[in-house]
C-alpha cells in the first residue's frame, strides 16, 4: 500500500473526522448502554462498504477488510462508552444528555478508526492481508467490554493487535509507548463493617464501627509502605467511607470502598492477601463483623517487545525522533489489557494538548476536550503499522 497517498487521503477526510467525534460528543452513552452508538458505528461501515458483525460481546461491532493479497491479520480497536459525568464545555458539540459526556476520549478513538478504515477500504486492492477492526463498548466500567468481546470471537485468527488513547497530558504532535507493562491492573473492593451502635457518652458500651473504619484505612496504607517490595508500584486507595446518622450517636456499620493498582501479578495478589488478613485481625481487635466483594478488574496492561520497537520505530520514521515519548508506567488501567493477553501488540498514548487550556483538562474531568488534530495522528499511525507489517514476508 502506498502510505504517502493514504495519508494525503486522510487529511481530506478531516472534516468528516471532526463532524463524527462531534456528533458522537453529542450523544454519548453509558457503558453497556450504547445502543445508538453502534448504530452510528454500523450506518457509517455500511455506507463505506465494509463488511461487519454486530452485537460482538454484548454491543460490539467488528469489521474485517480483506486484501487482495496474503498477509498477516492485524486489529485495531477503539472504545466507544462515555462516563456519569455532566459536560461543562462552552462549545457547540457540547454533549445533549445531562449528566453523560465523553470525558475521556472515546468520541475520537471512535472517529479516528472509521477514517482509518475508510482509507484502507478505498485501497484493500493493494492491502496483504486483513485488518479486523474492533469497536468496543464499556472500557469505562468493569468487567469491561473487551473481555466480552474477545469470548465472542473477536480475536480469532488475529496476528496483531493494536490501539491508541489520546493523551491530554502530551503536546499535539507526541505519541508515547514503551514495552512491557505501562498501565496498571484495577481491582475494587467493598467492605462492610459491623459493630454495636450506641449514645455517644456510653461509648464501652458499644463496639465502633467508625473506629474501626479508620483503623483499616491506616493498615491498609502499610501494605504498601512495609508489605510490598519498595521498587515495586502500588496503590490502596480507599475513596468512599459512609457511616453514622447523628453527631451523638456511635455507627453500629461503616461502608468503605476502594481501589487496589499494581504493574505486577504478584504484587497484585499479595496485596489481596494482605487485605483479608487485616480484616481477620481487625475482626478481632476491634470486636466487628464484616462482608468484602472484591471485584478482580482489568489486568496489567503490558506490550509486547517486538512489536512496541517496531511502533517506537514508526513514529520515529514518519513523525520524526523528538515526536517519540518513551512511555512511564501509570496507575491508571485500561480493558486494552485483555487482548494483549491473547495476541501480540501495542497501545500508543497520542498527544491532544495544545496550547488552549480548553485542551489540558485531565481526563474524566467535566471539561475535557482536545486538540482533534490529534486524531489524524491516530489514523496516520495505524496506517503506517499496516504499510510496515505489509512490507514483513
Amino acid at each position: 500500500m502506498n502510505f504517502q497517498n493514504q495519508v494525503a487521503q486522510l487529511h481530506t477526510l478531516f472534516d468528516e473526522i471532526v463532524a463524527n467525534r462531534r456528533y458522537m460528543h453529542m450523544h454519548p452513552e453509558l457503558s453497556f448502554e450504547e445502543d445508538n452508538t453502534a448504530i452510528f458505528i454500523a450506518d457509517t461501515l455500511k455506507a463505506y462498504g465494509i463488511p461487519f458483525r454486530e452485537r460482538v460481546g454484548k454491543k460490539g461491532i467488528v469489521a474485517s477488510i480483506d486484501g487482495a493479497l496474503p498477509g498477516k491479520t492485524i486489529a485495531f480497536r477503539a472504545d466507544f462508552d462515555a462516563l456519569p459525568i455532566n459536560d461543562e464545555k462552552d462549545v457547540p458539540y457540547k454533549s445533549t444528555v445531562p449528566g453523560v459526556m465523553h470525558a475521556c476520549g472515546h468520541d475520537g478513538h471512535t472517529a479516528a478508526l472509521l477514517a482509518f478504515a475508510k482509507i484502507v477500504q478505498q485501497n484493500k486492492e493493494q492491502l496483504k492481508g486483513s485488518i479486523r477492526l474492533i469497536f468496543q463498548p464499556a472500557e469505562e466500567k468493569p468487567p469491561g467490554g473487551a473481555k466480552f468481546m474477545i469470548e465472542d470471537g473477536a480475536l480469532d485468527g488475529v496476528d496483531y493487535v493494536f490501539g491508541a488513547h489520546l493523551a491530554s497530558d502530551l503536546p499535539l504532535g507526541k505519541l508515547s509507548t514503551a514495552a512491557g507493562p505501562i498501565m496498571a491492573s484495577v481491582d475494587a473492593f467493598t467492605i462492610k463493617l459491623f459493630g454495636k451502635g450506641g449514645h455517644g457518652a456510653y461509648p464501652h458500651t458499644t463496639k465502633d464501627s467508625i473506629i474501626a473504619a479508620t483503623q483499616l484505612i491506616q493498615n491498609f496504607q502499610q501494605i504498601v509502605s512495609r508489605r510490598v517490595n519498595p521498587t515495586e508500584a502500588a496503590v490502596v486507595t480507599v475513596g468512599s467511607l459512609h457511616a453514622g446518622n447523628a453527631f451523638n450517636v456511635i455507627a453500629d456499620t461503616a461502608t468503605l470502598e476502594g481501589t487496589v493498582r499494581t504493574l505486577n501479578q504478584n504484587v497484585r495478589d499479595q496485596i489481596e492477601k494482605e487485605i483479608f488478613a487485616i480484616l481477620e485481625g481487625l475482626k478481632v481487635s476491634n470486636y466487628v463483623d464484616y462482608e468484602i466483594d472484591y471485584l478482580k478488574g482489568y489486568p496489567v496492561l503490558i506490550n509486547t517487545e517486538e512489536e512496541s520497537v517496531v511502533v517506537e520505530q514508526l513514529i520515529k520514521e514518519h513523525f520524526t525522533a523528538e515526536a517519540f515519548d518513551m512511555k512511564t508506567p501509570v496507575l491508571g488501567a485500561e480493558d486494552f489489557a485483555y487482548y494483549l493477553q491473547h495476541v501480540p501488540g501495542n497501545f500508543i498514548h497520542v498527544g491532544s494538548a495544545n496550547e488552549q487550556t480548553t485542551t489540558q483538562f485531565p481526563h474524566h474531568h467535566p471539561k475535557f476536550d482536545f486538540d482533534e488534530r490529534a486524531l489524524l495522528n491516530i489514523a496516520t499511525i495505524f496506517l503506517k503499522i499496516v504499510d510496515y507489517y505489509g512490507k514483513v514476508e
